[in-house]
């Protein structure tokens, strides 16, 4: 489980509602997170992000017609030894409305949020990032070719956040603000606070812009060997799809094997993983698993 620099247990929240017309009419079926990115559904790699940043309790929020087929997907977490709860959004009301979805699950503790359409690969260092929270917020900074197409950050030398905008028509910086978000126990009681932007949602950059003002955002930029990728539209899905495709095929590892993470952060026992592995059907996926496993036999 993980915990902040002063001891607080830190939560996440994968937020995978909305609509996904931009996905149409492969969303007609199911909900854009249960799309397939390569060789697993896109759920599975924001909440191996959550698992690689030691968070082992998990709510996710989605619409009523697709919450069903994330249970049925996910269950309560148990193969992978975590916990995932699930609470529903009846209505799009921005990012930042998560927060008061998941309020009840979230109390007062730290938490992490995830976009259910990110997906992250390299070493982000998250646990230790998690580890050494001390309160407020923090998000991350992506160098990206176009910053007017994002939120965008502007830092200074300490990691202060100078300047926070929604798709600038002259950035201040080159770095977009992924949908990887960390807050204090006040994050609930600031959300309250926030007024409906113009589109009538609680967007997510009032919320940073709200803790930026009180001195206590930060944010952490994230360098070379590390990939973001936004898998909402048809073409970043395939391109994801490639990537993913392709870092697996050179290295013969997978990315967001959530019961690899399981095995490899002691979450589940070798006997544990045994019966998930019998329960599974013949895959590629299974193979894969089984390999780990085998891995772990070996080394035990």
């Amino acid at each position: 489980m993980a915990t902040t620099e002063e001891g607080e247990r830190v939560k996440g929240i994968v937020l995978a509602g909305g609509a996904g017309t931009r996905l149409d009419p492969m969303t007609r079926v199911a909900s854009k997170q249960l799309q397939p990115v390569y060789d697993k559904p896109m759920v599975y790699y924001p909440l191996a992000t959550l698992m690689e940043a030691g968070i082992s309790e998990t709510l996710l929020i989605s619409t009523p017609h697709d919450i069903p087929r994330f249970e049925d997907l996910l269950g309560d977490g148990t193969p992978w030894g975590i916990s995932i709860e699930y609470a529903v959004q009846e209505h799009p009301g921005g990012i930042a409305q998560a927060f008061l979805v998941g309020e009840s699950f979230v109390g007062t503790d730290p938490v992490a949020l995830i976009l259910g359409d990110n997906i992250f690969y390299g070493a982000l260092g998250l646990a230790e990032i998690v580890e050494g929270f001390t309160g407020g917020a923090l998000v991350f900074g992506y160098p990206v070719s176009d910053p007017e197409r994002y939120g965008v950050v502007e830092l200074a030398d300490d990691g202060k956040v100078l300047s926070l905008e929604e798709k600038p028509a002259r950035p201040k910086s080159n770095l977009a603000v992924p949908g990887f978000y960390l807050y204090d126990g006040r994050v609930v009681e600031i959300t309250k606070r926030l007024k409906p932007s113009a589109r009538g949602e609680l967007e997510i950059t009032d919320l940073n812009r709200a803790y930026m003002e009180e001195g206590t955002l930060r944010a952490v930029p994230l360098g070379r060997g590390i990939a973001w990728l936004d898998s909402g539209t048809h073409d970043s899905l395939l391109e994801a799809a490639n990537f993913i495709a392709t870092i697996e095929h050179r290295q013969g590892l997978k990315i967001a094997c959530l019961e690899e993470i399981a095995l490899d952060r002691g979450l589940v026992s070798l006997q544990q993983m045994e019966a998930t592995l019998s329960a599974m059907p013949n895959s590629t996926y299974r193979d894969y698993v089984a390999r780990v496993l085998g891995e772990h036999r070996s080394e035990a």
